[in-house]
């Protein structure tokens, strides 16, 4: 919970997938936490904005699911960061 974000919740961060394992996230989730991920983590909201946009995977096959971020490998980063 981030209660000095006032934007709208991504639908994505109040819902599960099927199985509840999906490792990606929409990009508009990603990009709704980067401020409280960079704050949490002491980090610009600019180096995290960069690793957010660095592991951005495209539709499947071009034209399946759409854009989404992998969390594990974004956290694999960050962790790196430190």
């Amino acid at each position: 919970m981030d209660p000095e974000n006032t934007a709208p919740i991504p639908v994505d961060l109040v819902t599960a997938s099927g199985s509840g394992l999906d490792p990606d996230i929409s990009i508009a989730a990603a990009n709704y936490q980067v401020a409280r991920v960079a704050r949490y983590r002491g980090l610009s909201v600019e180096q995290v904005s960069e690793l957010v946009s660095k592991y951005i995977k495209g539709r499947q096959l071009g034209i399946l699911g759409e854009p989404r971020i992998n969390v594990l490998q974004l956290n694999l980063s960050l962790d790196a960061m430190r």
